[in-house]
């Protein structure tokens, strides 16, 4: 009877622990969704020339065309190039639903509206925000060290602090993000700061968790 009392004493001290870890990481997760939130709110849109521009992917649709995210994302760049002219590295690989990948149909859509070809280079090979930008900057020549980030406002944040871990200095530009998929984004983009805190500083965990 006393081994079954332990056994059960056990369970339950068992049970409590996995509670109140669920809770702590519940807690974690929504001050950093508002912390990160109200960061967001105050980046301020980035002017002056930069020594190189880099564009971050979104969804490209069945028929060929940018998602609506990705066209405000290239329209965005778009303007910043026609206000000062840099060589645009885009990026993004092919997804399993898209038919072509991204980086490229972000190049044609900027040849399309008049940046020269000479002046975009592509990075297909990139799947998620660390490779877009460790893959871009081999790029570009190593002295290009002031360089304009282009994405949407929710990922801005953790694009350019990945940026200044990689040596370079960010300057940012974002874009708008789609209200249906406002708090879908968000709570993502979250869970993917989780990701790049436990890379920076507990490397050996990062392949055991999900995310960008």
């Amino acid at each position: 009877m006393a081994r079954r009392k332990k056994r059960g004493g056990g369970i339950r001290m068992m049970f409590r622990l996995i509670v109140s870890l669920g809770v702590l990481a519940a807690m974690a997760f929504f001050v950093l969704f508002g912390y990160l939130w109200w960061q967001e709110k105050s980046i301020v849109r980035a002017e002056g020339p930069a020594d190189a521009m880099i564009v971050l992917g979104a969804q490209v649709l069945p028929d060929g065309k940018p998602s609506v995210q990705l066209e405000w994302r290239l329209t965005e760049a778009l303007a910043r190039y026609q206000a000062h002219p840099m060589p645009v590295v885009v990026c993004g690989d092919k997804g399993a639903d898209e038919p072509a990948t991204e980086a490229s149909v972000m190049a044609a859509w900027l040849e399309a509206r008049g940046v020269p070809a000479e002046h975009i280079l592509l990075d297909e090979k990139s799947v998620n925000t660390r490779q877009n930008i460790e893959n871009a900057l081999q790029l570009l020549p190593a002295d290009a060290k002031r360089i304009l980030i282009v994405t949407s406002d929710y990922h801005l944040l953790r694009a350019m602090a990945i940026a200044r871990d990689l040596g370079v200095e960010p300057l940012g530009s974002p874009s708008p993000t789609k209200q249906e998929y406002w708090l879908k984004n968000h709570a993502r983009e979250t869970l993917a700061w989780g990701k790049y805190f436990v890379n920076k500083y507990v490397p050996a965990l990062t392949p055991l968790l999900p995310g960008e």
